[in-house]
């Protein structure tokens, strides 16, 4: 296995406690929870309740960016990535506006910050590998964490050699297909531990 030299995380849901009710804002809508990012189920909406709910949307974000949480073990596991030579960046379905008021509320030293504006969405593998190549990585040189099928489809879709799914809701984890091979946490803290075992057998 090649060395790891880059970690990916998600946002809402691994290193911050948004509260974010997507369901609510679906059950507004009368859209199903059937797999589907919130943003793919408003695309396939007519114009006037596309735009009712993507207003929903931001203004629940905003209101999530500000009043939300870093989850235990954030600062912990990027240091110890970082000390390990490790480069981080955060890829996340949020708005870059949400992205950047948490990121001016909580100054986590990423190297890179990719949201919904810079390219298409989770699971869609792209803005994965906008990341890689930025960071000059391959992705058989790059480990996943997130808390939903999104991030581990989107993650086996961009080649990456490592997916860790963090503290995942039951009902999402259906929707990952068993041919996907992928790694559970139950907290950031055991995610460090599942890394720093990976990063040890690249080393062997």
């Amino acid at each position: 296995m090649p060395r790891l030299r880059v970690a990916l995380f998600d946002m809402d849901g691994t290193i911050f406690d948004s509260r974010i009710d997507l369901n609510g804002i679906r059950h507004d809508l009368g859209l199903p929870r059937d797999g589907r990012g919130i943003l793919e189920q408003l695309a396939g909406l007519p114009a006037e309740v596309r735009a009712r709910g993507l207003a929903a949307l931001l203004e629940a974000e905003a209101q999530c960016a500000a009043s939300g949480g870093l989850i235990p073990g954030t600062a912990e596991i990027l240091s110890a990535l970082h000390s390990r030579g490790m480069r981080c960046a955060l890829v996340t379905n949020n708005s870059r506006a949400s992205l950047q008021a948490m990121i001016t509320r909580f100054p986590l030293p990423f190297d890179l910050t990719l949201s919904r504006d810079d390219g298409p969405t989770k699971p869609s593998p792209e803005l994965f590998r906008i990341a890689l190549d930025r960071l000059a990585a391959s992705p058989e040189e790059a480990v996943s964490l997130g808390d939903t099928h999104l991030d581990v489809l989107a993650a086996h879709a961009a080649g990456i050699a490592a997916i860790v799914l963090v503290s995942p809701q039951p009902w999402l984890v259906g929707f990952i297909p068993g041919s996907i091979s992928y790694k559970r946490a139950t907290d950031l803290y055991e995610a460090l531990r599942v890394v720093e075992s990976l990063l040890d057998q690249c080393n062997t």
